[in-house]
C-alpha cells in the first residue's frame, strides 16, 4: 500500500507492508466557499457580536493588525484587502495602519516571507513590523490576570485606536484550537509573558490540549489578556487540506472564535470507535514542519487516539533544524522524558521548555519515533535512537513488537486532522465557551 504524506514543499510517499489493518485519515472538511468576495464582505459587514467594522473603525485614526508568521499557512492575500478597504473607507489613512508579524518567541519573518505572508502588494504599500517578545520596553504593562499572569503587549498593538487580529482555526496542542486570542497572546506578549502562559502550572492541566475548550485555564487565560489588550475585531478561516478557505468567523474575538470552533467540531472532527495500537503521522508539511519544535505537533496531536503505551511514528522535513537556540539547547541535553519533566516542575521557566513538556508528556505514555531528516540525532540528546534515517527504517522500527494484525493509523496531514475516540467526543460536542 502506497501513501503519499504531506512533508516539506514536496510531499513525501511512503510504502506500508502487508500485515497490520491500515487506517487512513483525511481531514473531513466542508467544501471551498465558492464566493468569497461575497462571503468575506457579509462577513465583515454583518459580523458576529459587535458591529459592522467599518462602523467600529469610524472616527478612529490608527488601528493595528496583529497576523501570524510564516509557520500558518494564513491567505492574509485574500482575507486582509477587504478588511483594509474598510478601514480606510472609515477614515483611518493607510500610514495609520500598522500590521505586526505575531511571533511570538518564533524568529523574526524575513522580508520575503513578509511578502508571503501578507502578499507583495500589501507587503510594499504598508507598514509592516515583526513582535519581538524579548525586547521587553517595547511592550506595554497592562496589568495582571486572575491568575496571576502578568500581561506585556507589544506596545504598537496596544497604542492603536483599533485592535484587529487576522488568522486561522485549527486544533492546537495547548490551547485547544488556534486563532482569535492567541494572536494577542502569545504572538504579541513579552518573553515574560509568554513563560507564565507556558509554564507547567497550564501545561500539565489535562484540558490544556488539542480540541479542548471547556475547563481549558489557558484557553481562558488567553481571553482574559485579549480583553485587557482591547481586542476589537476578529478575522479567522478555517481551511481545506489545500488551504482553501471553508469558512469565514469575524466579529467579536469571543463570540467569533466559539463560532469558528463549533464549525470545526461539526464538519471537521474524524470519530474512531476504537483506539489504534500505532499511528503515522507528519508536522503537516510546509511551513508548519519547517523545524522540529513545530513538527512536535504531530505527535501530541496523534495521542488522542492510540491505545495505552502505543506507539507514534512522527515524519517531517525540519528544514531549518531544531529550532530556536533556546529549544536547540534543551533538545540537546534531554535525558529522558521522566527526568524532563521532573526537572522543570520547579524553577524558573526557560524559553521554549514547553514544546519538550508536551512531547516528554505524550511521550511518557506512548513510544516516540521520528523521521526528521533535518535534524542530526546528534542534536536529539537522549531521544537519537528514537531517530531513523529513512522512512521505511522508521515504519519497521514502529511495526516491531506490535502484533501481527495490529490496527495502525496514517494521518498524512498530520495536525490538521482532527481526530478524536468517540467515547471522547462528548466534551467536543458542547457549545464552545463564550458561546
Amino acid at each position: 500500500m502506497r501513501v503519499s504524506l504531506a512533508f516539506g514543499k514536496t510531499g513525501l510517499e511512503i510504502d506500508l507492508p502487508q500485515g497490520p489493518t491500515w487506517q487512513v485519515l483525511r481531514p473531513r472538511e466542508e467544501s471551498p466557499i465558492a464566493d468569497l468576495p461575497a462571503a468575506l464582505a457579509a462577513a465583515l459587514d454583518h459580523p458576529i457580536g459587535t458591529p459592522a467594522l467599518g462602523e467600529i473603525a469610524r472616527g478612529k485614526t490608527t488601528a493595528a493588525i496583529s497576523v501570524c508568521d510564516i509557520t500558518r499557512p494564513v491567505p492574509n492575500a485574500i482575507t486582509l484587502p477587504p478588511l483594509l478597504e474598510r478601514l480606510q473607507q472609515a477614515g483611518i489613512p493607510k500610514d495609520g495602519i500598522t500590521i505586526l508579524i505575531a511571533t511570538g518567541l518564533h524568529r523574526p519573518a524575513t522580508a520575503a516571507e513578509i511578502q508571503a505572508i501578507l502578499g507583495p502588494s500589501i507587503a510594499a504599500e504598508y507598514r509592516v513590523v515583526n513582535h519581538d517578545a524579548r525586547d521587553f520596553a517595547s511592550h506595554a504593562a497592562l496589568g495582571t490576570t486572575r491568575r496571576g499572569t502578568p500581561v506585556y503587549i507589544d506596545r504598537r498593538f496596544v497604542d492603536a485606536d483599533l485592535h484587529i487580529t487576522l488568522g486561522f482555526i485549527e486544533q492546537h496542542l495547548m490551547a485547544g484550537f488556534s486563532g482569535g486570542r492567541k494572536l494577542i497572546a502569545p504572538g504579541l506578549a513579552a518573553q515574560e509573558t509568554i513563560k507564565v502562559l507556558h509554564s507547567p502550572r497550564f501545561m500539565r492541566q489535562a484540558a490544556a490540549t488539542e480540541g479542548s475548550i471547556e475547563d481549558n485555564p489557558l484557553h481562558a487565560e488567553l481571553l482574559e489578556i485579549a480583553a485587557l489588550a482591547r481586542h476589537d475585531f476578529m478575522l479567522d478561516v478555517a481551511l481545506t487540506r489545500r488551504r482553501q478557505i471553508t469558512g469565514i468567523f469575524a466579529g467579536s474575538g469571543v463570540q467569533a472564535h466559539a463560532a469558528g470552533v463549533r464549525f470545526l467540531r461539526s464538519a471537521q472532527l474524524e470519530l474512531l470507535t476504537e483506539p489504534v495500537d500505532a499511528v503515522i503521522t507528519t508536522g503537516a508539511g510546509y511551513p508548519l514542519d519547517l523545524t522540529f519544535y513545530q513538527t512536535i505537533k504531530g505527535v501530541t496531536a496523534a495521542q488522542h487516539i492510540v491505545k495505552p503505551g502505543g506507539k507514534i511514528l512522527v515524519l517531517g522535513e525540519c528544514a531549518e533544524g531544531v529550532g530556536a537556540p533556546e529549544f536547540t539547547a534543551r533538545l540537546a541535553a534531554l535525558s529522558s522524558y521522566a527526568g524532563y519533566l521532573k526537572e522543570i516542575e520547579s524553577g524558573p521557566v526557560v524559553v521554549d521548555q514547553w514544546q519538550i513538556e508536551k512531547l516528554a508528556m505524550t511521550g511518557s505514555k506512548f513510544e516516540t519515533l521520528f523521521y526528521v531528516p533535518g535534524v542530526s540525532p546528534e542534536a536529539a540528546g537522549g531521544l537519537a535512537d528514537r531517530f531513523f534515517p529513512t522512512p521505511q527504517a522508521a515504519i519497521e522500527a514502529l511495526l516491531c513488537g506490535l502484533p501481527p494484525h495490529c490496527t495502525v493509523a496514517v494521518i498524512p496531514e498530520g495536525p490538521y486532522v482532527f481526530a478524536q475516540l468517540k467515547q471522547d467526543s462528548q466534551q467536543l460536542t458542547a457549545p464552545a465557551a463564550g458561546s
